[in-house]
């Protein structure tokens, strides 16, 4: 992975080399922290030392019993399905199985996903580190439901992966089904190489090894200057630009391959940074899709923001025809990926004119090595971005007071978030 700080330097709001370098002396503090916590496994910090715990080889024999199934249904929700479908959406090909992820209890939606599956050719992947997560079960049970109503024996095509203790570790012992731990000291945001996220590409037949070997390649590059590791560029850039105003970061990708990966680096990085008033709130977007809806405000509107544009340098290629259409002739000999280049480079110009901060990043190409360092580098950036900022990187308050406020308008237990609800002020037009 690499980083180009370039367009942060004369941007408003931006920074300076000088303030960087200054700001190197707290990343080399931040890092020290980050390193005995890997050192310690500590919760949160053991998600860094995924390259080198994670076991591909015991992923693998638990999904053996799977092999090439038509499909592969996930059913999860925020960090129990958004890493996987990271690394499924960017590496899938045409023969692989389809992934689908039912991370949402929208019932139209999961009704129309159920009744397109040919059920007896697909497998479930239940994931919920608790085992007690509503909106998981609650589409399992529907899953369940509907594999039973049509015939087929849900324990021959359902695995879990959970935590030691819960629901889900009942039911896989009762049924005896094949299952995968969820690594301690992973928070589920932190968890796409481990066995959270790792399962559906093991199904699918991607390099495992490859992934992880990316990862550490980032792992290792972890220092104590920002000027010497990707990831703590990232990080430390972002934090620096938040403390001036860009409370928006804008992740851009310029691939349809990674178009899931803002969604995974969305939750990433509120979940984890929205803490004590702080954090910066993350915008996903696609080049070039978005330049044609959303640059406009990136470069003209207030200055708030951050743009991420992220890019691989090696792609498959497709020729675009000549043509003797007036106006449209210099198009011909060029190639689509010529111009998605010609597009990324120009709206990083054109915001860069425009004095608003971006970063660049890039990895060689959306392969295996590619993601396991996209990833990792992000998580890193994450990590020491918290320690900059002094928040609680790997706790989610305001989640869980969600949680049990739903849980108690269920009928799942007496909580007074649940209470709230009635509370609410209304002003409605009709």
């Amino acid at each position: 992975m690499r980083v180009d700080l370039g367009n942060i330097l004369s941007t408003t709001p931006g920074v300076s080399e000088s303030s960087l370098e200054r700001l190197d002396e707290q990343v080399a503090a931040a890092h020290e922290t980050i390193e005995a916590g890997r050192a310690d496994a500590e919760h949160g910090y053991a998600a860094l030392n995924l390259p080198e715990t994670a076991d591909p080889d015991a992923i693998r024999a638990a999904v053996e019993p799977f092999e090439s199934p038509e499909a592969v249904v996930t059913v999860g929700i925020g960090g129990s399905a958004l890493g996987a479908a990271t690394l499924s959406a960017g590496l899938s090909g045409p023969d692989d199985p389809e992934a689908y992820y039912l991370d949402n209890v929208d019932p139209e939606h999961v009704t129309r996903l159920l009744d397109s599956l040919s059920l007896s050719e697909t497998v479930v992947n239940v994931v919920s580190r608790s085992g007690t997560t509503a909106e998981t079960l609650s589409n399992f049970l529907v899953v369940r439901d509907a594999m039973e109503s049509a015939g087929v024996d849900w324990t021959e095509r359902t695995f879990v992966t959970t935590g030691e203790e819960g629901n889900l570790r009942n039911l896989a012992a009762k049924h005896d089904l094949p299952s995968l731990p969820v690594p301690d000291g992973v928070p589920g945001r932190f968890s796409a190489l481990s066995t959270v996220g790792l399962a559906v590409a093991a199904i699918q037949g991607h390099d495992l090894e490859a992934l992880l070997a990316g990862a550490q390649a980032e792992a290792d590059r972890l220092s104590g200057s920002l000027f010497g590791s990707p990831a703590y560029a990232y990080g430390a850039a972002s934090y620096a630009l938040a403390n001036r105003g860009a409370l928006t970061n804008a992740m851009m990708p310029y691939s349809e391959d990674l178009e899931y990966f803002a969604e995974w680096f969305a939750q990433l990085w509120a979940e984890s940074l929205g803490k004590d008033g702080l954090g910066q709130t993350p915008a996903r977007a696609l080049g070039a899709t978005d330049q044609h809806s959303q640059l406009q405000l990136y470069r003209a509107g207030p200055r708030d923001k951050l743009v991420t544009l992220v890019r691989p340098t090696e792609r498959d290629d497709r020729a675009i025809p000549e043509t003797d259409l007036e106006g449209l002739s210099y198009l011909g000999g060029s190639s689509l990926g010529d111009l998605l280049d010609a597009e990324f480079e120009a709206t990083e110009a054109s915001l860069a004119a425009a004095g608003v901060p971006n970063i660049r990043v890039e990895i060689d190409d959306v392969d295996e090595r590619g993601l396991g360092e996209l990833l990792y580098g992000m998580e890193a950036a994450c990590v020491l971005y918290g320690e900059l900022a002094g928040v609680s990187t790997f706790t989610q308050p305001a989640v869980e007071w969600g949680k049990r406020a739903a849980r108690g308008l269920l009928g799942g237990g007496d909580f007074e978030e649940a209470d709230a609800v009635s509370e609410k002020t209304q002003l409605v037009v009709e």
